[in-house]
């Protein structure tokens, strides 16, 4: 039995579990405690144990420890092959990955200008006055990243042709921009398309419900924005 320790807003450990789910392995997964002001402390005993980084996703599987949500999923696609989930040839394969790095690193970036929005309001006014000034250049750069996304997707149904690694890194992006208050899709049609379809499989819809809930339950309030 694979295990995932996984957090119940964490962004990477969603992605794993899609990958998952999308490849129809049974999993057990362990969440660990979060919450907007301390974070995930007090640090589950086992992610310390496990990973150097003191964070999730772990994933264990067959005596395997792995953590970072990329070598995981380069991980499952190598030892469960079927479904693919990175294209057949090294070109293509190299273009979801660069695609994969675009969401993790380079959204990301972006991504954590929002963040404070779901955390407990700053006391210091001028604080929350800095923030929510970074946050607007976050969200000018989330436009112009849906901007160069809805290029690259060309009018086609996933990134990669068939749905991959990088469809599944940036679809979690796009919903985390979504639920921080972050810009709409609104004007770009392809990509607003293609989050839709998404929406629809199994795996992504049962991560973007559960993010939902865990909001509701953990979060300050946003008003997030629609696809």
């Amino acid at each position: 039995m694979i295990t995932l320790y996984s957090g119940p807003l964490s962004l990477f450990s969603r992605k794993v579990e899609i990958a998952l789910r999308e490849k129809g392995l049974p999993f057990e997964r362990i969440v660990v405690p979060f919450n907007q002001t301390t974070g995930y402390d007090p640090r589950h005993p086992e992610v310390i144990a496990l990973n150097p980084k003191k964070q999730v996703p772990i994933l264990s599987d067959c005596g395997l420890v792995l953590y970072d949500s990329t070598i995981i999923l380069e991980y499952l696609e190598d030892a469960y092959p079927e479904p693919p989930l990175y294209p057949a040839s090294p070109v293509d394969r190299a273009r979801c990955r660069l695609d994969e790095l675009y969401a993790d690193e380079i959204m990301f970036a972006s991504l954590r200008l929002l963040m404070h929005r779901t955390e407990p309001p700053a006391s210091d006014p001028m604080r929350r006055a800095a923030q929510e000034a970074d946050a607007l250049i976050g969200e000018s750069q989330l436009t112009d990243h849906y901007a160069v996304l809805d290029d690259r997707l060309a009018g086609r149904d996933f990134f990669g042709g068939l749905l991959s690694a990088a469809d599944i890194a940036l679809f979690m992006s796009v919903l985390y921009a979504l639920r921080l208050g972050g810009p709409s899709l609104d004007g770009f049609e392809g990509l607003a398309r293609w989050y839709d379809r998404l929406r629809q499989r199994l795996a992504f819809a049962s991560a973007a419900a559960e993010m939902a809930e865990a909001d509701r339950r953990l979060s300050f309030p946003v008003k997030a924005r629609s696809a």
